[in-house]
């Protein structure tokens, strides 16, 4: 349930103000709107902008990746909004209202607190968790949510893609389905974005803006994970996935129809970004705080762990920069309004818009291209904490891949727990690499496959945004300069993630050249030692002949 320290009644209604004097984040000397969001209210706004004017906005996943980014933007490019609540459940001993706090104090804040001082009034967290039926929302938030909310933002799932089918289907699939049923009974909804990725369909060859079928009924599936017990799951997952490579696009496709389904005659809109990574521009360069994706694997070569890649050098890497999602997300909501209204006024049936938000027919990049870019400026910003000189290659073909994670991964791996264990330390190196190796089989599937992608409904998103509006909620990835954002993505790696920061890239440089050195005086021994094992063989062989 909401706290009383925000103030119950002063967000009961965005008019109601009477209120506004107990807040503890709000001057006392604040009358009106427009005061409150520092702004004059004659001000000239855009399209989508206008919008979001005094709009209540309710937002599922705000503490993670995309939510983050997706509070700090609206904050900040909708200065008239009215209330964000996020939906925050207690975790490691922290409640909700300190978890809503500590929020603000990461570094993409920054910008906002200082174009928006006055912007803590306008959060209000909103116990709740998404594993539990009905999101864990007590009534009293229910009745708020159902009173209050013009917008949804459903952004949260679990992206784990080794998650048991029970906790995959309850955050993937019941929680869409229990949300949307909330917002069908909200007097005044706007619009609901329901955030989902391209790879739903990846067992399609051409993925198109529209809802598939799903490989089992969403209902059929939640009751089974309600009453079969986990181990039998278990067993049944293989069977459930078919051609699915894991749990996560599984239950993120059988969603979709649920979403299709529970959102009839509702302004909603399915939102699919590709590989979503670091931020290109907003609201900082190169933020990224999970080790999600292709992410993970330039940090990890970076380091010198990851030294071999199944993947095609010639396939496509489909990645997008956060901050352009979170754009294009906030434009489908304003352009999901605005074709729903249109269908009412001219007594039209309304269809649900699909946008697919993707780079491989806007500004493609291969994953030999993505490599080659992470190693050019990877070896300019070194890590301080490496263990090693990059050395990353892409194998293709699956028995070669195993014998080059053999020779470049165990051997390695295994010399060194044995130099632990003789100096009587605890050998960890093996264990690193078995969940090493499970990351990189995820990444795999794709990384050695090519789709094809349509994306027509954004093209048309966009060309119905003003110059104004394109400006401000940039989404346009033929724009997208991907050497730029090399630039400082490598950056962004080793300051944000690996918490490493500028002031030792001097000394990791030198320790760098150190790594370059033993590196190839390494190659050279085993030149030798594998030209001396030819000899070998081969003398043998002769000696037999």
């Amino acid at each position: 349930m909401i706290v009383d320290r925000y103030g119950y009644a002063t967000f009961e209604s965005q008019n109601n103000l009477k209120n506004l004097d107990s807040s503890p984040y709000i001057e006392s000397n604040i009358t009106n709107i427009g005061d409150i969001n520092g702004i004059n209210n004659d001000m000239d706004l855009t399209p989508i902008q206008k919008f979001f004017d005094g709009a209540n906005i309710f937002i599922t996943g705000s503490t993670g990746f995309l939510g983050k980014i997706l509070v700090e933007k609206l904050l900040r490019s909708c200065p008239t909004v009215s209330t964000l609540y996020l939906l925050v459940r207690n975790k490691k001993g922290k409640s909700m209202e300190e978890r809503v706090d500590e929020m603000f104090d990461d570094i993409i804040f920054d910008k906002m607190k200082k174009e928006c001082p006055k912007f803590r009034h306008k959060v209000v967290g909103v116990g709740g968790d998404c594993v539990l039926p009905t999101l864990g929302l007590s009534i009293q938030d229910k009745r708020l949510l159902i009173d209050e909310i013009n917008i949804v933002f459903h952004v949260a799932a679990t992206v784990r893609f080794d998650e048991h089918i029970k906790t995959a289907t309850a955050i993937n699939i019941r929680t869409p389905r229990d949300l949307l049923q909330l917002s069908r009974q909200m007097k005044n909804l706007k619009s609901y974005v329901h955030v989902s990725t391209v790879f739903a369909n990846c067992i399609k060859k051409v993925i198109e803006e529209k809802v598939y079928p799903p490989g089992i009924d969403g209902e059929k599936l939640i009751a089974m994970a309600d009453c079969v017990p986990e181990n039998i799951l278990a067993q049944m997952t293989p069977t459930l996935l078919g051609d699915y490579p894991n749990t996560y696009t599984f239950t993120k496709q059988v969603a979709e129809d649920l979403v299709k389904r529970e959102g009839e005659n509702l302004p909603v809109t399915i939102f699919r970004p590709a590989i979503v990574v670091s931020s290109y521009k907003e609201p900082c360069e190169a933020w990224i705080n999970n080790m999600y994706g292709p992410t993970g694997v330039v940090a990890g070569s970076g380091m010198g762990l990851i030294r071999s890649l199944r993947a095609d050098g010639n396939v496509n890497a489909n990645i997008v920069p956060v901050d352009m999602v979170v754009n294009g997300m906030i434009a489908a909501a304003w352009g999901v309004g605005e074709s729903y209204q249109k269908s009412i006024k001219e007594n039209k049936t309304f269809e649900m818009p699909v946008y697919n938000y993707e780079t491989c027919s806007k500004k493609p990049i291969t994953w030999g291209e993505y490599m080659e870019n992470s190693e050019k400026y990877g070896l300019i910003f070194p890590l301080s904490k490496a263990i090693w000189y990059y050395s990353l290659c892409l194998i293709k073909y699956y028995p070669v891949y195993l014998v080059a994670i053999f020779f470049l991964h165990i051997i390695p791996a295994l010399l060194t727990d044995t130099v632990l264990l003789c100096m009587g330390r605890t050998p960890r190196m093996m264990r690193a690499y078995k969940k090493i190796h499970k990351y990189l089989e995820v990444i795999s599937y794709f990384a050695v496959r090519e789709w094809t992608l349509k994306s027509e409904g954004s093209d048309r998103l966009l060309e119905e945004m003003t110059d104004k509006d394109k400006e401000l909620f940039f989404m346009d990835l033929r724009k997208l300069d991907w050497d730029k954002f090399f630039q400082s993505y490598l950056i962004g790696i080793r300051m944000y993630l690996m918490q490493d920061p500028m002031d030792t890239l001097e000394r990791s440089k030198k320790r760098w050249n150190r790594f370059y050195y033993a590196h190839q005086c390494l190659k050279v021994v085993l030149a030798i030692v594998g030209l001396q094992i030819a000899y070998w063989l081969l003398s043998s062989l002769m000696k037999l002949v």
